[in-house]
């Protein structure tokens, strides 16, 4: 069994809507043990206000992505996304994470993995907490990664260069099952949900089933104590029949809320992540939400959508998402099977993170 390096490389980096450190695979220790010690001391997950790591109190602020040359053929990367505890000593490495995948292409070619193209380098990465397939486009002006840009994304300040995410084949990357339990719509605890596996295994339910207007304010919803008890508990019933069993101790799966938009191509969402609502929407989410959205039958079904590519938006509380779907065949019969979507990242800073003493 490898030890713990007390000081470790690190990039800080703000990918999407998150912010984390990324690490290259070798930085850290192989044993899978060992490598969580580290992501929690990294993190600082102990401390409910993380002071003690490099975490923000949140949720969002408490990602790690680790990043290595691909064991697939077809990919260039390997992404392993680490979703470490807020007040827990806990590491999750079932679900991904579409905001934190925006940083990855221009980790990696600026740490040698990728040779950059002159204008834009895509990249096509192998997130392996999923098994998913995403091309990145990333701006490589001069053949070096550029993070400054025009591109605005809601819920990030400024604007940055943007970078496209292109999934491929997310859907049902974790249960093998876009619709896992077999049934679009079916109850739990007397509420009509969707369960759906689509870039990230969601649980979704209309605001109106749970007796809002799906436009609350996260702090509202946050603060609704016997309503998130609820949500919980529908969530850990949701795993089960997704054949997740038990997920009282996994971020998976994700409860999300549902309302119409003000639009035929808009969907407002309010996504949990799980036990807090999102200040603005995770980018797996968006493709799960937009799925659920394009396709008949689906407790966030919209209009009927004829075959080929649909813009749609997935409001959420800061702004929107939009999501390019691709849909093939109609009715019963339509399956997505691309979404894209553009993200921003912006490298904060590089240095060697030094780990406390109670992780060695």
């Amino acid at each position: 069994m490898d030890s713990i390096q007390r000081n470790i490389p690190c990039v800080l980096m703000r990918a999407g809507t998150s912010r984390g450190p990324f690490f290259l695979k070798e930085w850290l220790p192989q044993d899978p043990e060992l490598r969580d010690q580290a992501l929690i001391g990294a993190i600082g997950a102990s401390d409910p206000l993380q002071l003690d790591g490099l975490g923000g109190n949140s949720t969002l602020n408490s990602k790690v992505a680790i990043v290595s040359r691909s064991s697939k053929s077809d990919c260039d990367l390997d992404y392993l996304f680490a979703q470490v505890g807020v007040g827990r000593p806990s590491v999750d490495t079932r679900p991904n994470c579409g905001n934190m995948l925006a940083g990855v292409a221009p980790f990696a070619i600026e740490q040698g993995l990728i040779t950059a193209q002159d204008g834009t380098t895509t990249v096509r990465i192998h997130n392996v907490n999923t098994g998913a397939k995403i091309e990145a486009t990333v701006q490589t002006p001069g053949r070096q990664v550029s993070y400054e840009g025009n591109t605005r994304i809601d819920g990030v300040a400024g604007t940055a260069a943007p970078v496209l995410l292109n999934f491929l084949d997310a859907w049902g990357a974790v249960t093998g099952k876009l619709f896992p339990t077999g049934q679009r719509i079916e109850t739990i605890n007397g509420v009509e949900v969707t369960c759906i596996d689509a870039a990230m295994p969601l649980m979704i339910v209309r605001a109106s089933g749970l007796g809002l207007t799906g436009r609350e304010k996260p702090s509202e919803l946050d603060s609704k104590v016997e309503l998130m008890q609820k949500i919980e508990a529908m969530r850990l019933e949701a795993g089960r029949r997704m054949g997740l069993g038990d997920v009282s101790n996994s971020v998976v799966p994700k409860p999300v809320i549902v309302s119409p938009g003000d639009t035929d191509d808009s969907i407002v969402s309010r996504y949990f992540t799980p036990h807090s609502c999102h200040a603005s929407h995770a980018v797996t989410g968006a493709i799960g939400v937009s799925t659920a959205f394009a396709l008949p039958g689906t407790v966030a079904s919209g209009i009927a959508r004829a075959s080929g590519h649909h813009m749609l938006s997935v409001v959420h509380p800061q702004g929107q998402i939009s999501v390019e779907v691709a849909l093939l065949g109609e009715g019963s019969q339509a399956v997505v099977n691309r979404a894209a979507l553009v993200r921003t990242a912006r490298k904060i800073f590089t240095g060697e993170l030094q780990l406390p003493d109670y992780v060695l």
